[in-house]
């Protein structure tokens, strides 16, 4: 993929349903461009098909992961205040055990990440975190709606996944 081919998709991460129109304006090319470019993307298999994201599922951001947070007393709502305005941070959950909170996180770039790290760790209360990156998702519900969307197009039956 080229500079184009990675706006291309990038726009179409953001919206899938953009017109052509549109997206040729945004990237400055033709829209005969942008056809051509979105078949050969699907032809070569780079685009697997256009989908529903729901708002929990929306991540335009590579760097993800989750970081479990350990907390001092009980400064649990202060913290979790503080941690809703990390841009960063997708969810915040609470739990029993070792830790009190994970979070959930996605950033563009390990340096985005590194910083917001940094930024987490001066929250007073805080006394441990522990952050752990995904490196593949072996299973999700996005990926499970798209195996069944193909299975019931080409008539085949479900079968469990291997």
């Amino acid at each position: 993929m080229d500079d184009i081919d990675r706006r291309l998709v990038g726009a179409l991460r953001r919206n899938a349903r953009m017109a052509i129109s549109d997206l040729a304006a945004e990237l400055g090319v033709a829209r005969a461009t942008i056809r051509s470019r979105m078949d050969r993307l699907v032809a070569n298999g780079e685009i697997l098909g256009f989908t529903v994201v729901l708002k929990g599922d929306a991540s335009d951001r590579p760097v993800r992961g989750i970081t479990l947070i350990e907390i001092e007393g009980k400064g649990n709502e202060r913290i979790v205040s503080r941690l809703r305005g990390f841009p960063e941070i997708q969810t915040i959950h609470s739990t029993n055990g070792r830790w009190d909170l994970i979070i959930e996180f996605g950033t563009e770039t390990l340096a985005d990440l590194d910083e917001a790290l940094k930024r987490l760790r001066l929250i007073d209360g805080i006394v441990a975190s522990e952050t752990s990156l995904y490196l593949a998702t072996q299973r999700s519900s996005r990926a499970s709606a798209r195996r069944r969307d193909e299975t019931i197009a080409t008539g085949q039956a479900l079968k469990p996944a291997t």
